[in-house]
């Protein structure tokens, strides 16, 4: 039996199309019809303009027809009736009734998780509630973006796309010393990251999930999702709506245009003949399941109840979008780079991160309290961006974000006096960091966003999405493949995430004790567990073997962020070549995947004595030279940098999953047989 959608295309189209033509010549009224057969109505998808299309009906009568100056609205009356018989959504563009591994949410995590999993060859379904391209804040990458897209095949066309190239970092603490610069070039010319518009970097994520293999489901919203009554902890299926895209409702220009005089009467609205479909329900089930839901956390905030908010980082994020503005590093090396900056008073940091599409995103960071006690004092006059002034809303949102914005002084200078800010673009979001107990059980995994959240000054936001998302793609495939049990590989899952989670968050933490001039008790927002896990090689670095304590004390956690502050010592990338070429400096002290070595080791191995009383003076050159005691302290600078970026590193690498064994495992990262295996070093 051939389907009835199938004949719509085969014979109506062109049965209306001679319509069409009929109606073209003139209004020559087309000869009557006469006779027994089929009648098809149906679809008109033809040059009239962007009229809908209608289901198809097929009547079987004897008809005497005589077709005068509107014929279509015989369509038109049927098109209600229609929807009673046929499903107003295509059974192809639903999903199905099961899938192996199903995933809510498509953005970077879920994208990935789907990606990596398809690519094992197996079959992934992945529902998303909105219809991409769509609006995301977090534009700034770090270099490890590269080696996650090459593993699923995906680094070509991140290459190829025209983002602009980030070279590096410039971060500036205090305003009366100079920027400190980190040059990922520096690591191999191809350690580049990105600045990216996010609704297109994420669109092509989730199309690159397409061409794997992942089945995936726009506009469809995950409505709930049900247990198995004999295991409570493991979700069986979801319930979903989904809502199939409005069909094109714009009348043409010219209703009663000449070429169709009669045709229609000038009061034709298309509103008032088409039924919008409405939205298909359904369940589907699934073997395994991956929260990739974002924020919304479907399974740590609505069933397991379990996140916990970082009281140290309650923030408020306001920012917008800027045309005209000047860039950092324009003509050298470092240009393409964003600018990240301490706010003098104290509250936070801002961001100025150059874009592709001509625009540059600027942003602010401010200590929740802090910024809402501003909202009930006088604003600080700004005189900067004069294109900004003539908003509508100036008053309120905008002007209120300019005089944040007046206390990054680096960042003003970028905007410059012709810096244009785009109507409608400033926005506000909270900016909470926030973690759980547990990303992973009997069938089901957390990834990115809807596990963990952590303040996005170290642009760390997709890096732990992907790292989590390979991280479940990994543990079911060994669950699949009996590498390990099932809760093996969920346990695993959780410590993955809990460790890369852990690290960037003490070095977040010891950026604000910077910018904040101040200790905050952090005890209380640290894990002890994932904290000796992600810290396991500095532990008796800072503290001392024989001086570690069983539990982990403030002191020590204020020590870890001391270190780890040093990763934004306001050096250049001139500096560490001056330093390279003495030789008089051991090769292990200047490279960054070395082990991490106790800083007081310093003091003997460079021989500060003899820099600061010697003879020779080893950083002469053409750049101009300094006392020995300026020269010194720079290269403890340089020293403790490099000491410092050790901390995250392994981060920096997708080798460090084959490299880090967490309960005795690591991660095989071979396409085809994706996995957990049991490390060498265990």
């Amino acid at each position: 039996m051939v389907p009835l959608r199938g004949l719509t295309g085969t014979v109506s189209f062109g049965v209306l199309r001679l319509l069409e033509f009929a109606f073209a010549r003139g209004n020559r009224r087309p000869r009557p019809m006469k006779g027994n057969g089929w009648i098809l109505i149906g679809t008109w998808g033809s040059s009239l303009g962007n009229w809908p299309s209608f289901m198809s009906l097929l009547i079987w009568r004897k008809y005497k027809v005589v077709i005068r100056y509107s014929p279509l609205f015989i369509l038109f009356s049927f098109s209600r009736l229609f929807r009673l018989f046929m499903s107003p959504t295509p059974p192809s563009s639903i999903p199905p009734d099961h899938a192996d591994v199903l995933i809510i949410g498509g953005g970077p995590a879920g994208s990935y998780a789907a990606a990596a999993l398809a690519r094992e060859g197996i079959k992934v379904t992945l529902l998303e509630a909105s219809k991409f391209p769509r609006y995301h804040v977090g534009e700034s990458l770090i270099p490890s973006i590269r080696h996650y897209l090459r593993f699923i095949g995906a680094e070509e066309k991140m290459v190829k796309h025209g983002f602009v190239k980030k070279p590096g970092s410039a971060i500036k603490f205090n305003q009366f010393k100079r920027e400190g610069y980190t040059d990922f070039v520096a690591l191999g010319h191809n350690n580049n990251a990105w600045n990216v518009v996010r609704s297109e970097f994420d669109q092509m994520l989730l199309n690159h999930a397409r061409s794997t293999g992942a089945s995936v489901y726009e506009r469809t919203k995950v409505e709930a999702i049900s247990f198995s009554s004999a295991d409570p902890d493991r979700p069986i299926s979801v319930s979903w709506t989904h809502t199939p895209p409005p069909g094109p409702l714009s009348p043409p220009a010219s209703p009663t245009d000449s070429s169709f005089p009669g045709f229609f009467p000038s009061s034709f609205n298309a509103k008032d003949f088409v039924s919008m479909p409405g939205p298909t329900s359904g369940k589907t089930t699934f073997t395994h399941l991956i929260d990739a839901t974002g924020r919304a956390g479907i399974l740590s905030t609505r069933y397991f109840k379990n996140r916990h908010f970082n009281a140290s980082l309650k923030n408020v994020a306001v920012w917008g979008y800027w045309r005209n503005v000047s860039e950092y590093g324009v003509g050298s090396s470092r240009h393409g780079s964003p600018w990240f900056e301490a706010l003098t008073d104290e509250s936070g940091w801002a961001w100025f991160i150059p874009l592709h599409n001509g625009t540059t995103s600027v942003g602010v960071v401010m200590n929740e309290k802090m910024y809402k006690a501003g909202l009930h004092q006088p604003e600080t006059p700004w005189s900067f961006a004069s294109g900004a002034a003539g908003h509508s809303n100036c008053s309120t949102v905008v002007s209120r974000y300019l005089s944040n914005l007046s206390y990054a002084p680096g960042v003003v200078k970028l905007i410059t006096s012709s810096g244009t800010l785009e109507e409608g673009s400033v926005k506000s979001a909270s900016d909470f960091s926030y973690s759980a107990p547990s990303y992973a059980g009997p069938g089901y995994r957390i990834i990115g966003d809807a596990g963990t959240f952590i303040d996005p000054f170290f642009s760390s936001g997709v890096h732990l999405a992907m790292t989590s998302a390979l991280s479940a793609a990994a543990t079911i495939c060994a669950s699949i493949r009996r590498h390990c049990s099932e809760m093996h590989a969920a346990e695993w899952h959780t410590r993955r995430v809990s460790t890369s989670y852990t690290r960037f968050q003490v070095v977040v933490l010891s950026a604000y004790k910077q910018i904040r001039s101040q200790s905050d008790d952090i005890l209380s927002d640290i894990d002890e567990d994932n904290y000796d896990r992600a810290f396991s090689f500095l532990r008796p670095v800072i503290q001392g073997a024989s001086d570690m304590g069983a539990r982990l004390s403030e002191t020590e956690l204020q020590k870890s962020l001391d270190f780890c502050v040093n990763l934004f010592n306001p050096t250049s990338p001139e500096q560490h070549e001056r330093l390279s070429r003495r030789g008089d400096v051991a090769k292990e002290l200047l490279d960054v995947a070395a082990p991490v070595v106790n800083p007081a080791i310093f003091e003997d191995t460079l021989h500060v004595d003899q820099l600061q009383h010697g003879d020779n003076d080893p950083f002469s050159d053409d750049s101009g030279s300094s006392s020995d005691h300026e020269k010194a302290t720079e290269t403890k600078l340089i020293l403790n940098k490099i000491n410092a970026r050790r901390v995250v590193h392994p981060e920096y690498s997708i080798n460090n999953l084959e490299l880090e064994p967490l309960d005795g495992y690591v991660v095989k990262l071979e396409r085809g047989k994706l996995g957990l295996t049991k490390s060498a070093t265990c």
